[in-house]
């Protein structure tokens, strides 16, 4: 009983059908939107009028289709699949490979009528057929007269080698999915945080307590005025608050420290800062004008010392300047860092406060993935090192002599024609 269950679960048709069924669960992960607020299920997914007919939110909530990787019947199909190739390779592949390091002697000539590459040498020297085969890098094994020789035989390897690479991914999935985290913070330059705003996470998940400090946030602009990279200088600080590691990162190039991937994606205006005329620094915050649909922020700025009371101020960028308008709308000029404006009383635009958005990420299971499809792109190179197999019978002044090979068949034929020429 236990045999013919191990058999099953190895079977190739029951793997395939798990292989589906996973492959199905992640078209559901891709196109239903993943660890999202339930909101977006309510407005996306409504009871009312469910999508093709029957998805509706509280089926998605329901069946956990909005975190699909996390859920307990994906990782039962995960572990269905690894059971399958592990015991696909100790009961099939092993044993294979077994069978195909023996030496398989041929005992009655009729048998060399069932290979495809098979002749007859008469009054031939048996010693010239077993040196040319040689140079050809075959092991030859004798009993009395009856030879049989193979090479190749690390090529037999090459589905034992697909099975773990693919343990090694199905692995690592796992280690991602219950120790991964990814958390988006946005921080004005020069202040220290702690990651907080986690957007999703494993359930076995610790989220380090690291102390960050952003340096500085720059923009660097391209001659027609369009973004050309951002930069945020960051340090990683110890218990102590001393910095350990420090790093200038930009789209595309992390930090990456203790296996937490800092990437830089995104830039906010939180302010202006001003000094009127007591020496008094006086920070306006920033509102953004359009919905974050156009990064475009303004500012009222009031000062007793102003003509009109006040002026209106807009930035959409951080070239180092703002424009400046009345109440009514009128242009009044741009106003660039270090300039002051004389409205019988003097205002010096001293900077624009600004915040660096980041993601931050740690997924463990990524070395694990990485490592699988090594094996994999391994195995692949090892396949096609074809195993090929020749036997020998010497009966009287008759040389009997056949092989076979499991790929690349035309070009062990043109080898045996070499052979026995």
């Amino acid at each position: 009983m236990k045999q013919k269950f191990f058999r099953l679960i190895a079977d190739l048709r029951f793997a395939i059908f798990i292989l589906l069924v996973i492959s199905g669960c992640s078209i559901i992960g891709t196109v239903i939107e993943q660890d999202q607020p339930i909101e977006l299920y309510k407005i996306n997914y409504p009871l009312t009028n469910p999508v093709f007919g029957f998805l509706s939110w509280d089926r998605i909530i329901q069946f956990g289709f909005d975190h699909v990787y996390k859920t307990w019947w994906f990782f039962t199909l995960i572990f269905l699949f690894g059971i399958s190739l592990i015991l696909c390779t100790f009961l099939q592949q092993f044993p294979s490979l077994k069978i195909a390091r023996r030496c398989q002697f041929f005992r009655i000539t009729n048998q060399f009528y069932q290979l495809k590459t098979s002749t007859i040498l008469n009054n031939f020297s048996l010693n010239k057929i077993l040196f040319r085969i040689t140079k050809d890098k075959y092991s030859i094994f004798q009993q009395k007269s009856t030879i049989y020789c193979y090479k190749g035989l690390i090529g037999r390897i090459a589905p034992i080698v697909v099975h773990f690479s693919m343990i090694l991914i199905l692995l690592g999935t796992i280690i991602g999915s219950l120790f991964g985290f990814k958390a988006q913070e946005i921080i004005p330059k020069t202040e220290t945080f702690h990651i907080q705003n986690i957007l999703n996470n494993g359930q076995l998940t610790i989220v380090p307590k690291t102390s960050t400090r952003i340096n500085d946030f720059w923009i660097t602009y391209t001659e027609s005025k369009t973004v050309a990279q951002f930069y945020s200088d960051i340090s990683i600080l110890d218990n102590k608050g001393k910095e350990t590691n420090r790093k200038t990162i930009s789209v595309n190039y992390p930090l990456i420290f203790k296996g937490t991937y800092y990437y830089q994606t995104d830039w906010n205006l939180i302010g202006l800062r001003f000094q009127n005329l007591e020496k008094e620094i006086v920070e306006y915050p920033l509102i953004n004008i359009l919905n974050n649909k156009t990064k475009v922020w303004l500012t009222m700025i009031s000062n007793n010392y102003l003509i009109d009371d006040e002026i209106i101020a807009i930035i959409d960028n951080l070239e180092g300047y703002c424009s400046i308008y009345n109440k009514t709308g009128q242009f009044l000029g741009n106003l660039e860092l270090n300039e002051t404006i004389n409205f019988k009383g003097p205002l010096t635009f001293l900077d624009v406060i600004s915040s660096t958005g980041l993601q931050i990420k740690s997924d463990p299971g990524i070395p694990v993935i990485y490592s699988g499809f090594f094996f994999l792109m391994l195995s692949t190179l090892i396949s096609y090192i074809t195993y090929s197999q020749i036997w020998i019978i010497q009966n009287n002044k008759k040389i009997f002599i056949g092989g076979t090979t499991n790929r690349a068949t035309y070009d062990f034929e043109l080898e045996f024609f070499k052979l026995v020429k």
